[in-house]
C-alpha cells in the first residue's frame, strides 16, 4: 500500500504522508516508503528541492503509530527507532535542500521529521510538541540530538520534559520554525523559497548544507578550515565560472539547464 503522494514540477519535488485517517501516524511501511521517496527525489536530476508535508489540515505527522507501538518489545522498538533515525539522516544529509511544510500536528516523531528538514514553514494552526515522555518513553528519532541544537537546551529540556505542546507562534518565537504563513498559503510559500532556492548553484548549495551540518560541533577553528576548504574547490567548477561570469556580463546565471 502506498503511503505517499508524489508530485514533481518546476524543479521541486513534493511529499505528502497520506494517512488522513491516522493523522498521518508513522509506521514501519510508512518509514521505509518516506525513506525510498526522498531518496529517489535525491537522485532525480529534475528535482532541485523537496517539500514534506502531511495530507489534510489537522497533521503534518501526528507522531508514531502507538497502537503499533504498543505491541513493539525492545528489539521491534530498536530496528523501529534506528530504520526513523535512518529517515531523517536521509533528509538531513541531503544535499537538496528540503522544505518541511508543516500543517497542523507535528508531535513526536512528526516533530523529529520537521527538525532533520533543511527549512520549515508552519501553518496558523500548526502544534508542535515532544510528548514522548507522557508515553514513558523519549524522542528515539532524534528529538534529543537535534532539537537542542535548533532552539537551544532550555527550551528543548522544556519541551521534551514537559511533553507540553506549542503553538506555530512560540515555535516561531524560539526559532523551530521559520516562518507561519495562512493554512491556504503554506504550500505556496514553500514554493516561493522553493522558487528562490532553483536560481542559485546546485553545488553551492549542497557543500553549504554540507559545511554548516559537519561543522556544527567543530571548533570555530576547525569549522573554518572545513569552510575555507570548500570554498577554494568551488572555484574550478564550471558552476562558479558561470555564476561569476554571468554578474560581470549583468545576466542571470544560468546553472540548471
Amino acid at each position: 500500500m502506498n503511503y505517499l503522494l508524489l508530485e514533481k514540477s518546476d524543479g521541486m519535488g513534493v511529499i505528502t504522508i497520506n494517512r488522513p485517517d491516522a493523522m498521518n501516524a508513522m509506521k514501519a511501511e510508512v518509514v521505509s516508503e518516506l525513506s525510498m521517496s526522498v531518496s529517489d527525489f535525491i537522485q532525480d536530476d529534475e528535482v532541485g528541492v523537496i517539500i514534506l508535508t502531511g495530507s489534510g489540515e489537522k497533521a503534518f505527522v501526528a507522531g508514531a503509530d502507538i497502537k503499533a507501538m504498543q505491541q513493539m518489545d525492545s528489539n521491534d522498538a530498536l530496528d523501529f527507532g534506528k530504520a526513523g533515525q535512518e529517515m531523517t539522516l536521509i533528509i538531513e544529509n541531503s544535499p537538496k535542500p528540503v522544505i518541511a511544510a508543516v500543517n497542523g500536528f507535528a508531535l513526536g516523531g512528526g516533530c523529529e521529521i520537521a527538525l532533520a528538514c533543511h527549512i520549515r514553514i508552519a501553518s496558523e494552526n500548526a502544534v508542535f510538541g515532544q510528548p514522548e515522555v507522557l508515553l514513558g518513553i523519549i524522542p528515539g528519532w532524534g528529538g534529543t540530538q537535534r532539537l537542542p541544537k535548533i532552539v537551544g537546551t532550555g527550551n528543548a529540556n522544556e519541551l521534551i520534559i514537559t511533553g507540553n505542546h506549542i503553538s506555530a507562534d512560540e515555535a516561531h518565537r524560539i526559532g523551530l520554525v521559520n516562518h507561519v504563513v495562512a493554512q491556504d498559503e503554506l504550500l505556496d510559500s514553500c514554493k516561493e523559497i522553493g522558487k528562490i532556492i532553483l536560481k542559485n548553484g546546485p553545488k553551492a548549495i549542497a557543500i553549504s548544507l554540507q559545511c554548516i551540518y559537519e561543522s556544527f560541533d567543530k571548533s570555530i577553528q576547525d569549522g573554518l578550515a572545513v569552510e575555507v576548504d570548500a570554498f577554494a574547490k568551488l572555484f574550478s567548477t564550471d558552476e562558479a565560472k558561470e555564476g561569476m561570469t554571468a554578474f560581470v556580463e549583468k545576466r542571470k546565471a544560468n546553472f540548471r539547464s
